[in-house]
């Protein structure tokens, strides 16, 4: 086991395409960064995620990012987890939505493959990876607990969003500010682990 590292600030990569989440992680990591590239501005490629873990497909995903840009690498993993599919769609939460990751398409699967369920429990998960040039990694997970709410409700946010309300609210992901969202999402929550563990 090497010794835990800290990002010292400067330029961060954040190996996703997904616009909406390059926003969020620019609003939770706020001044402890001098810059947030995504992977369009450093041309990173997508590395297959051959992975069976959230954590195993973040942690490809990071070094490979690190590695291609010679900077340090910010992934993230994760997906919603349905109780009734049997945890799914989970890992393939993005490939639910096919090639072109159309999340509507996505949310309906979800719905057709509930059926009739009165079991509507869910989880989001989230695993962060902060990868170095030279392999080093830290990572942290993040959960929410909620349910699958039906018709789809909403106009923020991204994925699966307009599904997915949290415990103790009555509002989706979806119906609330990115700020809402953020101070109790699963990404969020990695996210504030990472930070304290790598910031």
């Amino acid at each position: 086991m090497s010794a835990p590292r800290k990002f010292t600030g400067g330029t961060l990569v954040l190996a996703t395409h997904n616009k909406g989440k390059v926003e969020e992680f620019r609003v939770m990591l706020g001044n402890r960064i001098t810059k947030l590239l995504s992977a369009a501005e450093v041309d990173l490629p997508e590395p297959e995620e051959t992975g069976t873990t959230f954590l195993e497909n973040a942690t490809i995903k990071a070094v490979a990012g690190a590695k291609h840009s010679g900077l340090p690498c910010l992934a993230d993993d994760s997906g919603l987890c349905v109780d009734a599919l049997g945890g799914n769609p989970g890992l393939y939460s993005a490939r639910w939505g096919g090639p072109k990751k159309d999340f509507v398409k996505a949310m309906n699967l979800v719905h057709e493959r509930m059926g009739n369920t009165d079991n509507t429990a869910a989880a989001f998960v989230a695993v962060l990876v902060l990868a170095w040039p030279d392999g080093h990694t830290e990572h942290a997970e993040g959960r929410v607990e909620g349910d699958i709410v039906w018709p789809m409700r909403g106009e923020h946010g991204h994925g699966y969003d307009p599904i997915f309300m949290p415990k103790g609210e009555t509002r989706t992901y979806a119906e609330m500010t990115m700020e809402e969202k953020n101070k109790y999402s699963h990404r969020g929550r990695a996210l504030e682990a990472l930070l304290k563990k790598a910031f």
